[in-house]
């Protein structure tokens, strides 16, 4: 039969962060062993460090030994727990199993009676623990082994853990080869940690702390540029297969624009693309990359939250989001959630992260993100990124390698399902323009507007184009290429049209 404590997980979790980030296995349970001291002694010695923990009928109180009841004379640490506060006096020393002698009333500050289920203090224990009475009935005592929640055996499955997450990163390789890297954009409120973690990202793969990124919590944020960030491994140098794109944060008035959204995932902004949160962005496609091909698209987006400050985010910010949500399902974007600043959530210790998703304030998180924002639990993932350390922490990095090995699988799946022939056109037009049969090399892709599966749009003023087999004619002016057949090739698939809409912006 399975033994439970009495002890709430949210006065375990007190406990256990009191006196050391210990984990608690319960050896002893008076009315399941027997109210003796025998019987307690027998079960709980050459266990190590105890924890007994005294239930009486309005509060808790008990003693933690950090040695075992067969050591030396020590102090032992007496405590009360009321509600959320716990005091603590340090009595003896003298040999552990004494404390359950009660022949040393008087003798000792503090005895405990199992048979008659009392608990005795003298009177300068009492006053130091604020308790109005000497002794104290009981209904039940509980004795836990106390080991660190991060052990030896622990660290070296951790260790494991994380070559094997490396290991598969270091050989990932993007959906039917379609691409070299995939690119993965970072989106989130000011202040969430997304530059943080990139960071943690290149300083795991580095094999110590950086801090590439510029990181910050001003209200305005940090990245004002559209960033993409290449990661070499730090084993062999080599250039990871993913590109992390850091853009401006999310805020409710300023921040990124909402109308860049759409050119971001298409991969029309080059990296250091300066942006501007205060004043209008211009229409048409202005100095973005003209003709971007599949490698140039966003293949992933990761939402990045606190974990602190889901519960906060104002209506407008909700709205926002969800903005962006339909932008990315009508782009068939894949997007997923990154909860950063876990280890910062009121009673987690490290120990907590190894199985971090059956931690209760957790658990309350991940259902807040569903419940305020409509991601589903399993798109959500939980890291505690590098903000203070000075050295790498295997938990820590598993958590980030785990969310990101899945962010390589939403890429994948983007990959997948992405319309071949959407990769056709601009591959062929880029194939042309660099050719060197167009003509005239300065025609390059910088007159190329902007691509679609049907339209190509060059700007006005282009250069006149050398016929080219099949081609017809120079282009003199804005023009439309129409594809007439996306899978017979070249720029023999091409005809000229001229451009109805005469309302597009152009290039100066």
């Amino acid at each position: 039969m399975e033994v439970a404590t009495r002890l709430t997980w949210m006065q375990e979790k007190k406990l256990q962060n009191y006196f050391g980030e210990k984990q608690f296995s319960l050896l002893y349970k008076a009315s399941v062993h027997g109210f003796s001291t025998d019987r307690l002694l027998q079960i709980c010695s050459n266990q190590g460090p105890t924890l007994t923990v005294i239930y009486s009928e309005d509060q808790i109180v008990g003693a933690y030994m950090q040695k075992d009841y067969g050591e030396g004379n020590y102090l032992i640490a007496v405590f009360v727990f009321q509600e959320t506060t716990i005091t603590e006096c340090k009595v003896g020393p003298f040999k552990l199993p004494m404390l359950f002698d009660k022949n040393v009333d008087g003798n000792l500050e503090v005895s405990i009676h199992l048979k008659e289920k009392t608990m005795y203090f003298n009177k300068k224990a009492m006053e130091k623990l604020g308790l109005s009475q000497i002794y104290i009935s009981f209904q039940d005592c509980e004795v836990f082994r106390c080991e660190d929640l991060l052990d030896e055996r622990k660290m070296s499955g951790l260790t494991e853990l994380k070559e094997s997450l490396l290991c598969a990163i270091r050989n990932y390789i993007p959906y039917g080869g379609l691409v070299h890297k995939v690119r993965i954009l970072l989106l989130g409120p000011v202040g969430a940690g997304k530059s943080s973690f990139f960071n943690s990202v290149r300083s795991i793969f580095r094999g110590h702390v950086t801090n590439q990124a510029l990181v910050g919590s001003d209200p305005t944020g940090t990245s004002e540029k559209y960033r993409t960030y290449f990661i070499k491994d730090g084993k062999d140098n080599n250039t990871l297969p993913f590109i992390l794109c850091d853009t401006m944060g999310l805020s409710e008035k300023e921040g990124l624009d909402m109308d860049d959204i759409p050119y971001i995932l298409e991969g029309h902004f080059p990296d250091k693309y300066q942006f501007n949160s205060l004043k209008l962005r211009p229409k048409g496609i202005g100095n973005h990359t003209g003709c971007p091909l599949l490698k140039d698209r966003i293949h992933c987006v990761a939402f990045v939250f606190s974990a602190n400050s889901v519960g906060q985010l104002s209506h407008e910010m909700v709205e926002k989001i969800k903005r962006i949500r339909r932008e990315l399902i009508k782009s068939d974007v894949v997007h997923v959630v990154l909860l950063t600043h876990v280890d910062t959530l009121d009673l987690i210790t490290k120990g907590d992260l190894i199985d971090v998703y059956k931690c209760v304030p957790v658990k309350l998180q991940l259902e807040a993100v569903h419940r305020k924002l409509g991601f589903a639990l399993s798109d959500i993932f939980v890291v505690s990124n590098y903000t203070s350390e000075w050295e790498l922490e295997p938990v820590i990095d598993v958590l980030i390698l785990s969310a990101l090995k899945e962010m390589l699988r939403a890429a994948d799946d983007f990959l997948e399902n992405f319309p071949l022939e959407k990769t056709g056109a601009c591959q062929e037009v880029h194939e042309y323009a660099n050719s060197g049969e167009s003509g005239d090399s300065a025609f390059g892709l910088r007159h190329i507007l902007s691509i679609d599966n049907e339209h190509i749009r060059f700007t006005k003023g282009t250069k006149p184009m050398k016929k080219h087999k099949g081609c017809p004619g120079p282009i003199v002016t804005e023009s439309v290429l129409v594809k007439q057949s996306v899978t017979s090739g070249g720029p023999d698939s091409f005809m000229k049209l001229p451009m109805k809409d005469q309302t597009l912006n152009h290039e100066d």
